[in-house]
């Protein structure tokens, strides 16, 4: 029930993160318009320009739609649940401050795909944060689509699919227009209100400058030619039902043309430019050429702007611009058409085709009439067409690859299967894996008793050559005694513990390179009893390794979680945060010279033993989280041995499984005859 939630929460964000990202991206414009109203509302638009938000609305667009694609097939689960709960976190904020202030109208998380209201956009985040605090609490639990080694390939073509979506839908116009002025709609039917719905008023208010003079007019009282026009707006005043087009206005000097350019039997060309200030005009000779082929088959043009008169002549003066001029909102000519300038073409009211100034048709494509000519018509690329060719493009390659790496990883598990239950093939279970019985002496026996051990042991294996490799790790001041004598082609011999520091003033401490010194050849690090009595952290453990790989120590490197952890089902998520902590920042080379010990702190001592069917399980965890972070040829080679009152009557049944090879013995390695029987295990 618990992965089953997680992983219904983790497909909701997915999809939501998806879906908000995409629909950003192919109206870059659009979000950037939301952006700057965010900004205005906060009295910073003018401190912030255009290309800052330009770029941050493609980011924007990129990174929600790479979160979701990463929740989805559940890629780096920690830092991007980590990630996904920060970002909700804002989001939320930002849209409380939104529902309760109401500074814009709505937030823009889906363009103008799907307009909430700021409050049902507020709930509909809070949704979303419980969920990501659920992938968060639990982010093991998102079940992998992708092996870890073909994420990458997954992560850069979605953050390049999905950037080169907003690059080229700046270039031309958005892949899909969510907007009442798209191709196909009649603007009239636009702004009809059904009968009987109560009908709400707006008032569009013209600016005007006379003699130094600043004056607000309404279409009912618009001035003459004498009054030079500075801005425009249109506000809501009475509620009611609000028709899809409720501001689309054409004013000349002569007064409102509206109803002459809708009603209008045939073509109409409209050049549209929000602001001719900041337009484009890398093409003006074009937008020339569309209007001399006006003139010619009596097709009206006009070019609606909401600029002031000083900018229209500015534009005439740099393009030779003849054809006329009419105001409409800024808001309206935004929302009409993502270009400035861009062109489209009426029939009637209905909106043909549009074009951005970059894609503006040419000379070549007006030999006919538009009523004899495809230019006329409406364009072939349907909405169904373009969906088939977003999934032959992205979807289709990401599930092929998909299907591919579970073949792969489905035929790598059967071979390995097959492998292991191979009764002619014995050692197939350890292949290319070193078989380690280690001990570890702790803080018992003094010197003269340590000695005998260590030469009873030493004699005992030489007489009789154990199947493994063999290390005793005693307390420091057996070390170089000991090493005087043994023989370490059959007995290796290993230190209980070194310092975090190369040397210095640390009264008490055994550096790494002292323990070399003595001929020892390995080191225990990060035993449990070090963890709770000397409280060593993580970062003092990376430390210490760090040390004992720089004087060619081989670190025998202890994880393992207490009873509480394995009782509340953590033991998982334990064993990784301690490898990640200390050693998975070593490089792949440093990490094959590691040893790894399990053991389940539960079981130290206390004569409690993991059975062998839960060492096992937690012993292939620990290889599967190493392939992950350094691929499966390294965690096939990775020795890992299971401590926890292992003794000689259950050494067989545990060494027997396929995945652990050896144990880290404590209390029966301090007798040489105990030892001897796990060690013996390894011929059974």
């Amino acid at each position: 029930m618990r992965k089953a939630l997680v992983n219904i929460a983790r497909l909701l964000l997915a999809l939501t993160f998806i879906l908000s990202g995409f629909v950003k991206a192919v109206d870059p414009l659009g979000t950037q318009y939301k952006i700057n109203d965010y900004l205005s509302a906060l009295h910073l638009r003018e401190l912030v320009p255009d290309f800052l938000t330009l770029s941050a609305s493609v980011l924007l667009s990129a990174a929600e739609f790479v979160i979701g694609i990463c929740l989805l097939f559940a890629i780096r689960r920690r830092l991007v649940s980590k990630i996904t709960l920060g970002v909700m976190v804002v989001m939320t904020l930002i849209t409380l401050w939104l529902a309760i202030d109401d500074p814009v109208s709505d937030c823009g998380c889906f363009g103008d795909a799907l307009v909430l209201t700021n409050w049902q956009t507020f709930w509909k985040n809070v949704v979303l944060l419980m969920a990501a605090a659920i992938i968060c609490w639990q982010p093991l639990d998102m079940a992998r689509m992708i092996s870890r080694t073909n994420q990458w390939i997954v992560l850069n073509y979605a953050a390049l699919f999905i950037l080169f979506i907003a690059g080229y839908c700046l270039y031309d116009l958005p892949l899909f227009d969510f907007r009442p002025y798209h191709v196909g709609a009649n603007i009239q039917q636009g702004m009809e209100v059904p009968e009987g719905a109560q009908q709400p008023q707006f008032e569009t208010t013209f600016i005007m400058e006379k003699d130094g003079q600043r004056k607000e007019f309404t279409v009912d009282n618009y001035p003459d030619s004498t009054w030079t026009f500075i801005d425009s707006k249109t506000i809501q005043t009475a509620e009611g039902y609000v028709p899809p087009i409720h501001d689309f206005t054409i004013t000349t000097e002569d007064g409102d043309i509206t109803s002459e350019v809708l009603e209008k039997e045939g073509y109409t060309f409209l050049l549209i430019s929000p602001h001719l200030e900041y337009a484009d005009d890398s093409y003006f000779d074009r937008i020339n050429q569309v209007y001399e082929y006006c003139q010619d088959n009596g097709y009206p043009f006009y070019c609606l702007t909401a600029s002031t008169d000083r900018a229209r002549n500015r534009w005439r003066d740099m393009t030779g611009a003849e054809y006329p001029f009419c105001t409409t909102d800024e808001t309206t000519l935004k929302t009409m058409i993502r270009s400035n300038p861009g062109l489209m073409l009426l029939r009637q009211g209905t909106v043909i085709r549009k074009w951005s100034h970059n894609r503006l048709p040419n000379e070549q494509q007006f030999v006919q009439r538009l009523e004899e000519s495809g230019l006329g018509q409406m364009p072939s690329d349907s909405v169904p067409g373009k969906i088939a060719k977003l999934l032959m493009w992205f979807v289709l390659p990401l599930m092929l690859l998909t299907i591919a790496d579970r073949l792969w990883a489905w035929t790598k598990w059967l071979r390995r299967k097959h492998k292991l239950s191979n009764p002619l093939n014995k050692e197939s279970k350890k292949v290319m894996r070193k078989k380690i019985v280690a001990g570890n002496w702790k803080m018992n026996m003094n010197l003269q008793d340590g000695i005998a051990l260590a030469k009873e042991l030493n004699e005992t294996l030489k007489a009789d050559k154990p199947n493994c490799g063999v290390v005793i790790c005693t307390p420091f001041i057996h070390l170089a005694s000991i090493a005087q004598f043994l023989d370490q082609d059959i007995i290796g011999l290993g230190a209980e513990n070194c310092a975090d520091k190369e040397k210095g003033a640390f009264t008490g401490e055994v550096s790494a390179e002292m323990v070399k010194s003595t001929g020892a050849q390995y080191v225990i690090l990060g035993h449990s009893e070090r963890r709770e009595y000397y409280k060593e952290t993580p970062e003092i453990l990376k430390e210490k390794v760090i040390l004992a790989q720089k004087n060619d120590l081989k670190v025998i490197f202890c994880i393992g979680e207490s009873k509480e952890e394995r009782e509340a089902g953590k033991q998982n998520e334990v064993v990784k945060a301690e490898l990640e902590g200390s050693v998975f920042n070593l490089s792949e080379a440093d990490f094959r010279k590691i040893v790894i010990a399990y053991e389940p702190i539960w079981a130290i001592g206390t004569g409690l033993t993991a059975t062998a069917e839960q060492a096992e399980e937690i012993h292939a965890y620990i290889r599967s989280i190493i392939a992950e972070k350094y691929g499966q040829a390294v965690a096939d080679d990775t020795t890992i041995l299971y401590g926890g009152s292992c003794k000689a009557s259950n050494a067989p049944e545990l060494f027997a499984k396929p995945d652990i090879d050896g144990g880290l013995i404590g209390g029966a390695s301090l007798k040489a005859a105990d030892f001897k029987g796990i060690i013996d295990a390894w011929k059974k």
